[in-house]
């Protein structure tokens, strides 16, 4: 077997994740950002997630493209580009693509900063007759930039955000972010988002601290990060994973339990820090929806709702917004 060899890490990249963990993890309650989650092994067991059967949001949005693929494209008309933000393993998308007419010629732009997540999606995608793809390997604010400066084709532009990845915003963020993507469309444009419902608590906990601990590991990778890129001497099984449904604020939260009182410190973030027996970190909120709050998300952002499709078995929701 070869050894395991880290892909070359951006200096900027790394010097913005340095200052992150000095920032969130001097705060009360201490914190760290989702978006580090995702290294190439968080982004693999992030995969592994998706395949668990306590973890119903890939299957029911797969459903539902499966399903109503075609509708979407009548309904986005005439369509030159799409745009697909985090497209994971590119599977959605294909799904999408393959509903496209055999004689469509559009363009597809991949936005995401992590390069093995664009491959897999770019792949799986080019596969398709007619499409042009175009990887952006940035954030989702600066790829709507490119995007937005690389727009030449006449025809309306489809912005894809799936996997209800809306609901890793706080409410002021989704809106702000929301309003970014109209920003960055004309009118008569579409987005298409997917987005997970509330259900009972039991099914919600059971997709975010599953029996085989694979959304634990995933959490607690995130140390392993810090000690890999950062210098840190976080001691891994002094942490452990535990999800919580947080009813009021309607989001299920991660986070990573102190099970000792302990002494860490990351080199790279400057930073030295007593963590109490029991005191959290707390790495991710996953926001729940009403398929009525969705809309209301939307329209406040500058959209106008065209369509919306409902997985009842799984309480998922696929909306087509149009650009107002």
């Amino acid at each position: 077997m070869r050894p395991f060899v880290a892909p070359p890490i951006d200096p900027l990249e790394l010097k913005q994740f340095a200052e992150d963990v000095e920032y969130y993890l001097s705060l009360q309650p201490r914190q760290l950002p989702s978006r580090y989650l995702y290294d190439p092994l968080g982004s693999a067991l992030f995969d592994a997630i998706c395949e668990l059967p306590w973890y119903r949001i890939t299957r029911a949005e797969r459903r539902l493209l499966e399903d109503y693929a075609d509708d979407v494209f009548a309904l986005v008309e005439p369509l030159s580009t799409i745009v697909e933000l985090g497209p994971g393993s590119g599977e959605k998308l294909a799904l999408l693509a393959g509903a496209a007419p055999p004689t469509r010629r559009f363009a597809v732009h991949l936005v995401d900063v992590s390069a093995s997540a664009l491959d897999r999606a770019e792949h799986a995608i080019s596969a398709h007759p007619g499409v042009t793809v175009v990887p952006h390997q940035t954030s989702y604010e600066a790829g709507l930039v490119e995007v937005t400066r690389a727009r030449r084709a006449p025809g309306h532009t489809l912005t894809l955000f799936l996997g209800s990845n809306i609901g890793n915003f706080d409410p002021p963020g989704a809106d702000e972010f929301l309003s970014r993507i109209r920003a960055s469309l004309l009118k008569g444009d579409a987005l298409l988002i997917g987005a997970d419902l509330v259900k009972p608590r039991r099914d919600l906990l059971l997709a975010y601290d599953d029996p085989l601990g694979v959304t634990a590991a995933f959490n607690r990778n995130l140390l392993v990060r810090i000690n890999r890129e950062l210098g840190g001497d976080f001691d891994i099984d002094a942490f452990a994973h535990r999800a919580v449904w947080n009813a009021r604020a309607s989001r299920v939260e991660m986070h990573l339990v102190s099970a000792e009182r302990q002494r860490v410190a990351v080199t790279a973030a400057r930073l030295d820090v007593v963590f109490e027996a029991g005191e959290t970190i707390w790495t991710e909120s996953s926001y729940k929806y009403r398929p009525a709050a969705v809309v209301d998300m939307l329209e406040r952002a500058g959209f106008r709702l065209k369509e919306q499709w409902l997985d009842d078995e799984d309480a998922f929701a696929l909306t087509l917004a149009e650009a107002a």
